[in-house]
């Protein structure tokens, strides 16, 4: 068995920017998948950018997060624990992280952020029960708990050196040469399986065993938990390099948006063979760079910055907006 030839995309909110259509636009064009469905739970702004997606056959389905939720949690014998934590939910983020993993469950297919970029097929990772993919960060949940001093001031050292180089021009090149020094864990950004996969079982029985009183943490519904769930084994489950998913990560994905000479030499440079998505981390930073971001503006700056150049060859000339 393999995993459905179907991408999700979750939305959360009346407004889609050119953005995040620009990836799912680039999944059309790139991820070989058969279907593309963005699951929206707000009804949608009229705008260049739905109907674009319209355009390019993107399904846009409205999605009521209690009719996904409940035959899920009657699934797994959780009683009303999910809709419950929806309920009480008010990030976004978190609100998205408890949906998507109860669309893999219910569906199965791929889930993919709003924040990414399409550059190759998908097709290639689908042949298993179930995947995910790992970034290299400075705090995993076990350097943030831990009381030693010595693992306090080697990560504080990691973190400061990130941030030199985020602020450096060019710097994602120096970062790509010391990436080793950093920790791999997973992040839940892009992820897939067959439905009923154990992983996003597993993870929607962890999310309605949290305290009703307890407010989560920011990452606890997302790379936190899934990387809690790998102290268990994951029957079938296939964890991918961060060149994969995540070619820039965290903090240093900022370079995503800075100025670039030679911005398409760079990005061969940039990218691997390995390379399917580049996820450009919607939050870090990047909302003014949201904010401008149009077809003009790839077209404007395809030579001289690298999010521009990746939209630029993600998406063909025949789409009409390149």
């Amino acid at each position: 068995m393999t995993i459905p030839k179907t991408l999700h995309f979750c939305w959360i909110g009346p407004h889609l920017a050119w953005a995040h259509g620009f990836a799912l636009l680039s999944a059309v064009a790139q991820s070989g998948m058969d279907e593309i469905i963005l699951h929206h739970t707000d009804d949608l702004a009229d705008g260049p950018v739905p109907r674009a997606l319209a355009a390019a056959g993107v399904r846009l389905q409205r999605l009521v997060p209690a009719a996904l939720l409940t035959p899920a949690q009657a699934a797994l014998g959780l009683g009303e624990a999910l809709t419950r934590l929806y309920a009480r939910l008010s990030s976004p983020v978190q609100r998205a992280d408890l949906l998507r993993a109860a669309i893999l469950y219910s569906h199965g297919g791929t889930y993919m952020d709003v924040d990414t970029v399409t550059v190759a097929s998908l097709t290639p990772l689908l042949g298993v029960p179930q995947f995910i993919g790992a970034e290299r960060i400075v705090w995993p949940h076990w350097a943030r708990a831990s009381r030693s001093p010595l693992v306090w001031a080697k990560h504080l050292g990691l973190d400061g050196l990130r941030k030199v180089l985020r602020r450096t021009p060019g710097g994602w090149r120096a970062a790509r040469a010391v990436e080793g020094w950093y920790v791999q864990a997973v992040n839940n950004a892009v992820m897939g399986g067959m439905a009923g996969a154990p992983m996003f079982a597993a993870a929607l029985c962890a999310m309605a065993a949290l305290p009703e009183g307890e407010t989560p943490g920011p990452y606890a519904l997302g790379p936190d938990l899934y990387q809690a769930l790998l102290a268990t084994p994951q029957p079938g489950l296939v964890v991918h390099e961060p060149a994969c998913f995540y070619p820039l990560g965290p903090e240093i994905s900022e370079h995503w948006f800075r100025p670039c000479r030679n911005a398409p030499a760079a990005l061969g440079r940039l990218l691997s063979p390995q390379t399917r998505v580049a996820h450009w981390y919607g939050s870090v930073r990047t909302r003014p760079h949201v904010a401008v971001i149009t077809p003009e503006f790839i077209r404007a700056h395809c030579q001289v910055q690298l999010y521009s150049a990746l939209v630029d060859a993600s998406l063909p000339a025949s789409s009409g907006l390149m």
